[in-house]
């Protein structure tokens, strides 16, 4: 079934003055080449301060860029979701893996934040996870729930515990993983989270606590407590210490990027559940304690 499409919005800044307006499209959106935009200009899809462009314009600072993009039919995720906690203020959900939790990546409809607001069109997330990643997904339902959630996400007072599984057998029971966390520049899709040293551009420190829950002949099954929020940083740090999740096919050893991508960055394929969310009530301060039920490929590898 065809979505709505969408008005993809951008404000020229200086660094594009004098560019074509054709060049900055492939540039921008680079899933498609210049032939393809010059399609889409032709068709009408895009504006420059509301006129409709046709690709050789010369472009100037403050400019209003805007790509009308057609319906399309998005990819399928799951189309449903388990509910853990509700009141006036708070909405907890589990979000089964392969549901994107925001709009993007060619999924608009086909998300947790569309099919959450369904039902509570005032409910927004104060946090993301992966398409892939299952598990826990908090919702804030006014103004003052949201501001205060956002300025405790990555403090102590709100403790994150995810499952996950990993490739190779753990040599110790714990580790204390302080790999910074950056993009960095990959051939294949421009530039990508991964370990990145200190002191190198866009190096943010990073920290997580990771326990050994089981071992098999092959796999270890983690426990990991966030102490900051870096994008896919599970995935990075663990992949930093020698053990990449199970099927991941970004990231490899060291916490670097695969060098060729077996697919892309939000494919699936590995084990990452957010199971465990303890917090004060923003409004109340009320303990919460949040679990959400492990996805069954967890017990094949106890």
């Amino acid at each position: 079934m065809l979505n709505r499409g969408y008005a993809y919005t951008t404000i020229i800044s200086s660094k594009y003055c004098g560019r074509t307006l054709l060049s900055h499209l492939a540039s921008l959106y680079p899933h498609s080449a210049a032939q393809a935009w010059q399609q889409n200009l032709d068709n009408g899809e895009v504006t420059l301060n509301g006129v409709i462009a046709a690709g050789s314009e010369s472009l100037t600072s403050g400019q209003t860029l805007i790509w009308n993009r057609p319906p399309w039919i998005e990819p399928d995720s799951p189309q449903h979701f388990e509910v853990l906690f509700d009141d006036p203020h708070l909405l907890a959900v589990n979000k089964p893996g392969g549901l994107p939790t925001l709009p993007g990546g060619g999924f608009m409809e086909n998300t947790l934040l569309r099919l959450v607001q369904k039902h509570t069109p005032n409910a927004n997330p104060v946090h993301r996870l992966g398409r892939a990643t299952s598990g826990i997904v908090l919702f804030a339902k006014t103004p003052q729930a949201a501001s205060k959630l956002s300025a405790d996400w990555n403090t102590p007072r709100i403790q994150k515990i995810y499952r996950a599984l990993a490739q190779g057998i753990a040599l110790h029971d714990a580790y204390e993983i302080l790999t910074p966390i950056g993009l960095v520049p990959h051939p294949l899709i421009g530039s990508v989270w991964a370990a990145n040293p200190t002191g190198k551009p866009g190096s943010k420190p990073s920290k997580s606590l990771a326990k050994v829950i089981s071992r098999t002949t092959s796999t270890t099954t983690f426990e990991v407590s966030l102490y900051s929020g870096r994008p896919h940083q599970i995935r990075i740090h663990l992949s930093s210490i020698g053990h990449p999740l199970v099927g991941d096919p970004l990231y490899g050893f060291g916490g670097l990027p695969l060098e060729n991508l077996p697919g892309l960055p939000g494919d699936g394929g590995y084990l990452l559940h957010a199971q465990f969310l303890k917090l004060h009530h923003p409004i109340t301060g009320e303990l919460i304690n949040l679990e959400s039920a492990l996805p069954s490929g967890f017990s094949l590898h106890q």
